[in-house]
């Protein structure tokens, strides 16, 4: 009975051990670095992003040199993406962009860098569409490393084949940008706050010109002009609200405010 307790106690052990060892086993430590990488691109491409990304882990710190290596931080960039891991996936564009400045598939990191912090693809489409989505509620700050990094691919690669779409997606950002600027003027001028209203209005004008804010902009600075009294600068500014925008509603309530002060100076 002894005997056959500890061949059961022995047999135990075994299997235990045994366990472990299967647990422990990396199926991928025979593979070879185009193995690894044929292997990982298929599981990217399927949706698997957590085992495509370890196995381009595996790939950079097996072979860490040669064409898959290079390739494998690349392809590292856009699974972090897809997983929805933006500062992975900008930190492995960026080590890209910084290790092979001259790659041929360089123009790409550069792309996915505006891509990770651009607010997703489908608004983008939308917009493209006529359904644009309001972004412009939003921290701006993405918004604007998207548009430099975009910025950054056109300018160094104006023949790239992703320079068109990021084009577009820079002009989209700009606007975005400018109704930003807006709300937080508006925000000021309903708080009574018309200086910084006036401030952020004509910041907008300066960095953000020619944009559909634009009436916005010209319409928030004179309506804070006009409350704080300062009628030379309501008076221009409605000048030239009316020269660009001569349907503008602003037009009607500057005409309202002001019938109204002028009855209630007649009163007093």
């Amino acid at each position: 009975m002894r005997r056959f307790a500890g061949f059961i106690l022995a047999l135990s052990v075994l299997m235990f051990f045994a366990g472990c060892s299967g647990i422990n086993d990396d199926p991928t430590k025979n593979w070879s670095p185009e193995k690894l990488y044929r292997e990982a691109k298929d599981k990217v491409s399927s949706g698997d992003y957590e085992t495509g990304i370890k196995y381009l882990e595996s790939l950079e710190s097996r072979y860490p040199y040669g064409r898959y290596a290079e390739q494998a931080q690349l392809e590292l960039a856009y699974a972090h993406y897809k997983y929805d891991e933006p500062a992975l996936a900008i930190a492995a564009a960026d080590r890209f962009i910084r290790l092979y400045p001259t790659h041929p598939n360089v123009d790409y990191a550069y792309y996915l860098k505006g891509l990770v912090n651009f607010h997703g693809q489908k608004s983008f489409a939308s917009w493209l569409l006529g359904a644009k989505d309001d972004l412009s509620d939003r921290d701006p700050k993405g918004s604007r490393e998207s548009y430099e990094a975009f910025r950054e691919l056109v300018e160094r690669f104006p023949n790239s084949r992703y320079t068109p779409d990021a084009r577009q997606r820079m002009a989209y950002l700009f606007e975005t940008q400018a109704r930003y600027e807006t709300r937080v003027a508006r925000f000021y001028y309903e708080r009574d706050d018309y200086v910084a209203a006036v401030n952020r209005a004509k910041y907008m004008l300066e960095h953000y010109p020619r944009t559909p804010a634009t009436e916005d902009a010209l319409g928030i600075m004179a309506l804070s002009y006009q409350a704080m009294g300062i009628n030379g600068l309501t008076k221009d500014t409605t000048r030239v609200l009316a020269m660009n925008f001569p349907d503008s509603h602003y037009l009607a309530q500057l005409q309202i405010q002001d019938t109204s002060t002028k009855i209630q100076g007649a009163t007093k």
